[in-house]
């Protein structure tokens, strides 16, 4: 009888080195081909697809789903229970857009427009807080609470309660030791059962309660929806936001002549920010997508099942796209990119992240002309996680 050779183990190319700065590894990725056939490190197989011209397709490609049931083999993301898996952004089209009507009366310009006054007086009461300090991390001083501070109003969600949630999300993204991110899983699925019965008992004028009266009026929403919905509204609000504004930070403060130009041009902040969502942006990848049949990417064939994974960070870096990609640039003629999402998954809280964002940066440099680094470079710390390039602190001066 003839015995099997095993096949080869799969490389993973997630190592201290990536967590630090991926992009070295996304640029050699990218010149040996467009698709690769790797581990995560659980051990996880998946195609990773790192050329921006894929990336792009493969968001809008009807084939590639975001539905787990299609899943066949590797990796499907994270383990969560049906009443917060049922969210937008495990849903192909006709459920999803269904939901996101119901959802983004709560995002749409006009409203969002509505708290730019709260989000500048939000921005300036963490700065006063920054100024008192003299010395402290950015990250929990200013970047960490002011998304929380603004989903948990539009949600009416106390600012303690937005922490302990975030906190949770946070061991989700990059745990600290085996089952914690279950065990963070489990409180966040407690939490948002307990706030959605609080809220039926006694609704108020937000966005929680109108998803209630959606789900027991018109039966629109399913009761797993509606969780589902609270938590992706909850977590999507917070997490890249102000993973973005410290990294959007530290990303000037490396770029010495770029801000010098910031500051004395501050009108230029809207562009600032859209480089900053290319250069910096935290999502690494996108939305884990499993094809319903097979499909050719990059001239490699993915068998139905697999587990696709579209890098969007090497998207942003690929000189094919980009004329000079690792340069931060706020004059770069072209600022598009795919760091809010492509097609019917685009980001809901666009407007609402580009006006927190513009809104800390345009605040820390307006308050702060001496804003600077209160530790060597190299002494900053990164999570450990394939899934977002983000700050654990960034302790700053303002003196």
């Amino acid at each position: 009888m003839t015995q099997q050779t095993p096949a080869p183990a799969l490389s993973s190319p997630f190592d201290q080195e990536f967590f630090q700065d991926p992009y070295p590894t996304y640029a050699r990725l990218r010149s040996e081909g467009p698709v690769h056939r790797i581990a995560l490190p659980d051990g996880s197989p998946v195609w990773l697809v790192t050329r921006e011209r894929d990336v792009r397709a493969g968001l809008t490609d009807p084939r590639l789903s975001v539905n787990k049931a299609h899943s066949t083999n590797g990796y499907q993301g994270f383990s969560l229970p049906p009443a917060l898996d049922a969210n937008l952004l495990n849903i192909d089209p006709a459920d999803h857009l269904r939901l996101r009507r119901l959802v983004s009366k709560g995002f749409t310009p006009r409203h969002v427009e509505q708290l730019r006054e709260r989000v500048a007086e939000a921005a300036g009461q963490f700065a006063d807080r920054l100024a008192e300090l003299g010395q402290a991390d950015l990250v929990s001083t200013f970047a960490h609470p002011l998304p929380l501070v603004i989903i948990g109003d539009l949600l009416a969600v106390p600012e303690a309660d937005s922490r302990t949630f975030s906190g949770w999300v946070a061991a989700m993204f990059a745990p600290e030791y085996p089952g914690h991110t279950a065990e963070a899983i489990g409180h966040i699925h407690r939490y948002l059962l307990d706030l959605i019965s609080s809220r039926r008992a006694h609704p108020a004028d937000d966005l929680l309660s109108s998803l209630i009266a959606a789900r027991d009026d018109g039966a629109r929403l399913s009761e797993d929806e509606l969780v589902s919905l609270a938590f992706l509204i909850l977590m999507a609000g917070s997490e890249n936001t102000q993973h973005l504004i410290s990294g959007g930070l530290l990303t000037l403060l490396r770029h010495p002549d770029q801000l010098t130009t910031l500051r004395a041009r501050p009108e230029l902040m809207p562009e600032a920010v859209e480089e900053l969502f290319r250069f910096a942006h935290p999502n690494q990848m996108a939305i884990r997508r499993f094809p319903t049949e097979p499909v050719e990417i990059g001239g490699v064939r993915i068998p139905t099942g697999d587990t696709v994974l579209l890098a969007l960070a090497s998207a942003h870096r690929d000189p094919s796209r980009y004329p000079e990609p690792d340069r931060f640039d706020l004059h770069r003629t072209d600022k598009t990119h795919l760091a809010l999402g492509h097609g019917v998954h685009y980001c809901l809280g666009a407007a609402l992240a580009r006006l927190e964002i513009r809104t800390a940066l345009s605040t820390l440099l307006d308050r702060f002309p001496g804003l600077r680094l209160a530790v060597p470079d190299e002494q900053l710390e990164w999570r450990a996680s394939f899934r977002s390039h983000a700050l654990k602190q960034l302790p700053v001066a303002v003196g």
